[in-house]
């Protein structure tokens, strides 16, 4: 990580009605888009502003997502290489996220 990231102001909200998780960054949204089909989260794409790209946000926003979908009863399939790569490397993860 390059710079710290304030890790307490970021929070992700569950925007059902778009099929998104978001995290306001700056004045910046960030995103990861899922599919919902038989009762999972496909999480097919993620996306941090060019800006704040290689910072560390990329992660903190999966993590993030991860918990909150978790913690609304969720399971989810990784789709997106990022996620997948997130997901590998975390013991916390990597058996819970298909």
């Amino acid at each position: 990580m390059q710079n710290n990231i304030i890790k307490d102001n970021l929070t992700v909200q569950h925007e059902k009605d778009n099929h998104r998780f978001t995290m306001a960054i700056n004045g910046e949204i960030a995103k990861v888009a899922y599919q919902l089909r038989d009762g999972k989260m496909y999480l097919t794409y993620s996306e941090v502003p060019y800006n704040l790209r290689g910072k560390g946000y990329g992660k903190e926003l999966v993590e993030r997502t991860f918990e909150q979908l978790t913690k609304e009863g969720y399971k989810a399939v990784a789709v997106c290489s990022y996620i997948k790569a997130v997901a590998r490397r975390s013991e916390k993860w990597n058996s819970i996220i298909e």
